[in-house]
């Protein structure tokens, strides 16, 4: 029988699943220009200058920037945001109490192009209709409790 999130977690789920959305659509942006950049260097042979000899924005022969190499600010980036969809995986997963193979499927996310975007989409649907049917629940359960008349005190 698969856990369910304890109730004190409840009101903690909505704020973890924003963070997680948040994280998972950066991740997947700077993922996407990972691979993009990836391609172009090992490819082309080409790598992103900003404010270089050629212009503003240039891409140029690897190895031959001499002024902000984008292409390693984009590898950087991108494995600090990483690091930080993986502690909103985490936050999410063990709130949610979920099964270890869920959060090896939800850091995969943040190395395999488009799957952030996918996975964004599925587990914001699933936690929101979760916490929809738990309050209904909880709803359903306090309408059908007895509701006692409060006793007064007499001196």
């Amino acid at each position: 029988m698969p856990l369910e999130p304890r109730e004190s977690d409840l009101p903690r789920i909505a704020g973890a699943l924003k963070f997680y959305k948040i994280a998972s659509i950066i991740t997947g942006v700077m993922l996407l220009a990972l691979c993009a950049e990836m391609l172009m260097k090992y490819a082309f042979g080409l790598e992103l200058e900003l404010g270089g000899a050629y212009g503003f924005l240039a891409f140029v022969p690897s190895g031959s920037a001499q002024a902000i190499n984008l292409s390693t600010g984009i590898l950087i980036a991108h494995g600090w945001f990483y690091v930080l969809y993986l502690f909103s995986n985490f936050r999410l997963w063990s709130l949610m109490r979920w099964s270890f193979p869920r959060l090896l499927l939800l850091a995969l996310g943040g190395v395999i192009p488009f799957l952030s975007f996918f996975l964004e989409v599925r587990v914001a649907r699933e936690v929101r209709a979760y916490l929809a049917s738990r309050a209904a629940r909880t709803a359903s359960v306090s309408s059908a409790a007895p509701i006692s008349n409060p006793v007064e005190a007499s001196h």
